[in-house]
């Protein structure tokens, strides 16, 4: 009985808790797409040009260009993919161009064939943008990366 309660009391602190720290990441106000193109990782890092697309959930479309830096240990050779970020705002109407900026945060990644890996950035404006990772990078080729990322982006030129 008292293992049952112990285990119920840990189920509904965990339950409680997350909700929580979704909160403090903002309200998800629209999905940003980019392309990343293909390249050479060095050993201590690379730089890959975006192609990106914001659709907010209100109808707010944007076109960013801009690039991604990983620092650390990137070694080999990739072809482009895709990466798909939820974006989390403070508001839930942010106004145009505020995901322009840069983004910092901690990326992992190994490809051998079809990779996959994950990048949680945060900046913007202000630095109150979050972008979560919604779906994994499509890249094909021998990569292995690890460090810390850094990505800017700008408002495309129509």
């Amino acid at each position: 009985m008292l293992r049952t309660l112990m285990a119920a009391s840990i189920a509904v602190g965990t339950l409680a808790a997350a909700p929580a720290a979704k909160a403090d990441m903002g309200v998800q106000v629209g999905r940003l797409k980019c392309h990343v193109d293909g390249g050479i990782g060095l050993i201590l890092g690379s730089r890959k040009a975006l192609e990106c697309k914001y659709e907010g959930i209100k109808g707010l479309t944007e076109t960013y260009d801009g690039t991604i830096t990983k620092l650390g240990i990137d070694v080999g050779e990739t072809t482009g993919g895709d990466l798909v970020w939820g974006v989390f705002a403070p508001t839930s109407e942010p106004k145009a161009g505020a995901l322009e900026g840069r983004y910092y945060g901690v990326s992992a990644q190994a490809t051998a064939g079809v990779g996959a890996g994950a990048n949680v950035l945060l900046g913007g404006f202000d630095k109150s943008i979050t972008l979560q990772p919604l779906s994994l990078e499509g890249q094909t080729g021998a990569n292995i990366a690890a460090g810390v990322s850094e990505m800017r982006l700008e408002v495309a030129a129509q």
